[in-house]
């Protein structure tokens, strides 16, 4: 008789990707406060801790939070089995009320800009917890180490190797889904850009690379041509970023 506190077996190696996500990890959006404060503590040990982005100091209480945090939407990924948050993303919304609203207009001049102010919101505060990152190379990422995360058995299958970060774009859908958004804009370093575009998720560039918290790119893209792009190029990961087709069902 098989016991309901059991945890069940992982789906087989030759199972949709989208059932092995959904197995190993969670993406949900951030409404409680209690969920809220998770993603602000993820960030302040990637953006304050591990990496120099932003100073401690200024964040005593161990919450990175920022002024856009105002008008933002949040979300998590978390791990199934153990129940611990391993990724975060925020979403910026526009303002009505204000032109110059998303960290993005620090960079590029409003008039500038190629998308609609109004209905495109900006992604940000991308963070991944350090054990679910590799240890060299791009390690902001989720292209990780399996090899050690396989040796710690808490993975049995490299097919979900990569899928942490299609996982959050998998929220940054579902936010902009929620809020009207038609277009996504984001400052993003090279190596996220391309990871991005390996998922059929391809960004265009605004302008030249900047020297922002390091060298990053400013890019945009249309929500429409996000979602037709990635399912026509990359379907199996199409379904891990709208969950199997349901985000985009509910449009």
């Amino acid at each position: 008789m098989t016991s309901s506190n059991m945890i069940p077996s992982p789906p087989p190696a030759g199972a949709p990707l989208v059932e092995l996500f959904n197995y190993w990890f969670e993406a949900k959006s951030a409404k409680t406060s209690e969920a809220i404060e998770q993603a602000f503590r993820l960030r302040y040990q990637v953006y304050c801790v591990e990496n120099d982005f932003e100073d401690p100091e200024e964040h005593p209480s161990g919450l990175e939070i920022d002024a856009f945090d105002a008008h933002s939407v949040h979300s998590l990924l978390i791990h199934r089995p153990s129940q611990t948050t391993v990724g975060a993303v925020r979403l910026v919304l526009p303002l009505r009320e204000m032109a110059h609203c998303l960290p993005i207009h620090d960079l590029v001049e409003t008039e500038a800009l190629p998308f609609p102010v109004a209905t495109s919101a900006e992604i940000s505060r991308y963070a991944i917890s350090r054990e679910f990152r590799r240890r060299s190379g791009e390690e902001r990422y989720a292209d990780i180490n399996w090899h050690e995360l396989e040796s710690k058995q808490q993975f049995s299958n490299r097919r979900i190797m990569p899928h942490i970060t299609l996982g959050l774009m998998q929220n940054v859908l579902r936010m902009a889904i929620e809020h009207g958004v038609s277009h996504l804009c984001a400052v993003m370093e090279p190596a996220l850009i391309r990871l991005l575009s390996r998922f059929g998720l391809n960004f265009h560039s605004l302008g030249p690379i900047v020297n922002y918290h390091g060298m990053r790119q400013p890019c945009f893209a249309s929500l429409d041509e996000l979602l037709l792009s990635s399912r026509l190029k990359r379907q199996e990961f199409w379904q891990v970023g709208t969950n199997d087709g349901k985000l985009v069902a509910a449009c």
